[in-house]
């Protein structure tokens, strides 16, 4: 069977603008033009739709998307799996956020007590999904499970302080990288701040800092094609000047 672009969209849920912006960028042409002048789209391209939702679903970037969809390692069962493991960690973590706002109900009324490590446990057990969905895979196969783990287990360690400080050093971190984009030199002092920056915000995921594994890090940023294009959505070849930046900075290439 075949839809139009008003059909798929309203079987989608989506709206004919977003279906066209997708063929614009690439994302999903649709499988033939006709005679009338009529976008038609087929069952791969319903299929690839429903694949392309699912990411957007758990907030993955369309850059992301594209490079995944268009690997030639991509396995629609296995992805179709992973999905849904992520889906039950996204639900995990909604109800560990609806307890915590229940909890603070509980407190602001006077019924309870909340010590201050309860009032961020769910906003730190997102933070550990995120890195799981963003980053998990490929750190796991790069290095030792018991390496995520500690960082985990680090991140859940985290007090209030902590979890404030690393957050607005991560905005820092993405400020100072754009502007240092600006220069073309990943040697300049914007650059290397980045790069200083980017080395105090892993030291809230790792346990012990190791010039080599920063320096790797930033070469896998580059070489993996999901990590290039959350790093280059908003300015490509923003990767590569970071991988740059830190391989100066750590003396590693």
């Amino acid at each position: 069977m075949e839809y139009t672009v008003q059909k798929l969209a309203k079987l989608a849920g989506i709206s004919t603008r977003t279906l066209r912006y997708y063929d614009e960028i690439g994302l999903l042409h649709p499988a033939r033009t006709n005679t009338a002048g009529y976008r038609l789209y087929g069952q791969a391209e319903v299929d690839i739709l429903q694949q392309i939702l699912f990411y957007r679903e758990l907030g993955v970037r369309l850059g992301t998307i594209q490079a995944l969809l268009t690997d030639p390692a991509f396995d629609r069962a296995k992805a179709l799996k992973a999905h849904r493991a992520q889906l039950l960690a996204k639900r995990k973590q909604l109800d560990q956020l609806i307890t915590n706002v229940d909890k603070t109900i509980a407190m602001t009324e006077g019924r309870i007590t909340m010590s201050d490590k309860e009032k961020f446990e769910g906003f730190k057990q997102k933070m550990i999904e995120d890195n799981e969905q963003t980053y998990g895979k490929e750190i796991r196969e790069k290095y030792e499970d018991d390496s995520f783990n500690q960082s985990n287990e680090k991140v859940l360690n985290m007090t209030p302080e902590a979890y404030e400080a690393v957050t607005q050093l991560e905005s820092e971190l993405k400020a100072t990288l754009a502007e240092a984009m600006q220069t073309g030199d990943a040697a300049s002092a914007l650059a290397q701040r980045a790069a200083e920056l980017h080395r105090q915000w892993l030291s809230y995921f790792w346990s012990a800092y190791n010039k080599e594994a920063h320096a790797n890090l930033a070469q896998m940023y580059v070489d993996d094609a999901r990590f290039k294009a959350y790093y280059d959505e908003q300015q490509p070849g923003t990767a590569a000047f970071l991988r740059d930046a830190i391989h100066i900075y750590t003396g590693v290439k």
